[in-house]
């Protein structure tokens, strides 16, 4: 029986495979679950046509973190903690705090786990960060850290 994958299945194929299976195999388990569709000549030109779809999507996706990327390098982030008199700050600059201040700043979005602190921000001055905004896609962010009055 011949069928093409809707999702990545570990052992049997990647989605958008079209593939030979049992009988069984399919009909059993892999068509009642939604995870094959019968490889017709209708089913199979309909998942191409979503398969470049989802492919347009994608470039757009990337498209638009470039600019993003592009936008967050550009700028300098400045932030006011609490430091003592040797320039060391009282705790550290946080991804949480680092994400806020981006959302404040530009407008973007950039959840707190996708920021990549190479070292703790412990002190006074200039740092730099990582925002990791698309699959491969890191935006080098500066970061400056100020002294509370």
């Amino acid at each position: 029986m011949k069928v093409i994958l809707t999702r990545d299945i570990k052992g049997t194929g990647k989605k958008g495979d079209v593939i030979e299976v049992r009988d069984g195999y399919g009909r059993n388990f892999l068509l009642p679950r939604g995870l094959a569709l019968p490889a017709s000549e209708g089913n199979i030109k309909r998942f191409e046509h979503i398969i470049k779809e989802f492919e347009k999507k994608k470039e757009r996706q990337i498209k638009t973190a470039g600019e993003i990327k592009a936008k967050l390098e550009e700028i300098t982030l400045n932030i006011k903690k609490k430091a003592g008199q040797d320039g060391r700050l009282f705790g550290s600059v946080t991804p949480q705090e680092l994400s806020d201040l981006i959302k404040k700043e530009t407008g973007l979005y950039i959840e707190k786990k996708k920021i990549r602190i190479d070292e703790p921000i412990k002190s006074i001055g200039m740092h730099t960060f990582g925002a990791q905004i698309e699959k491969g896609i890191i935006a080098s962010v500066k970061l400056e850290v100020e002294k509370e009055a």
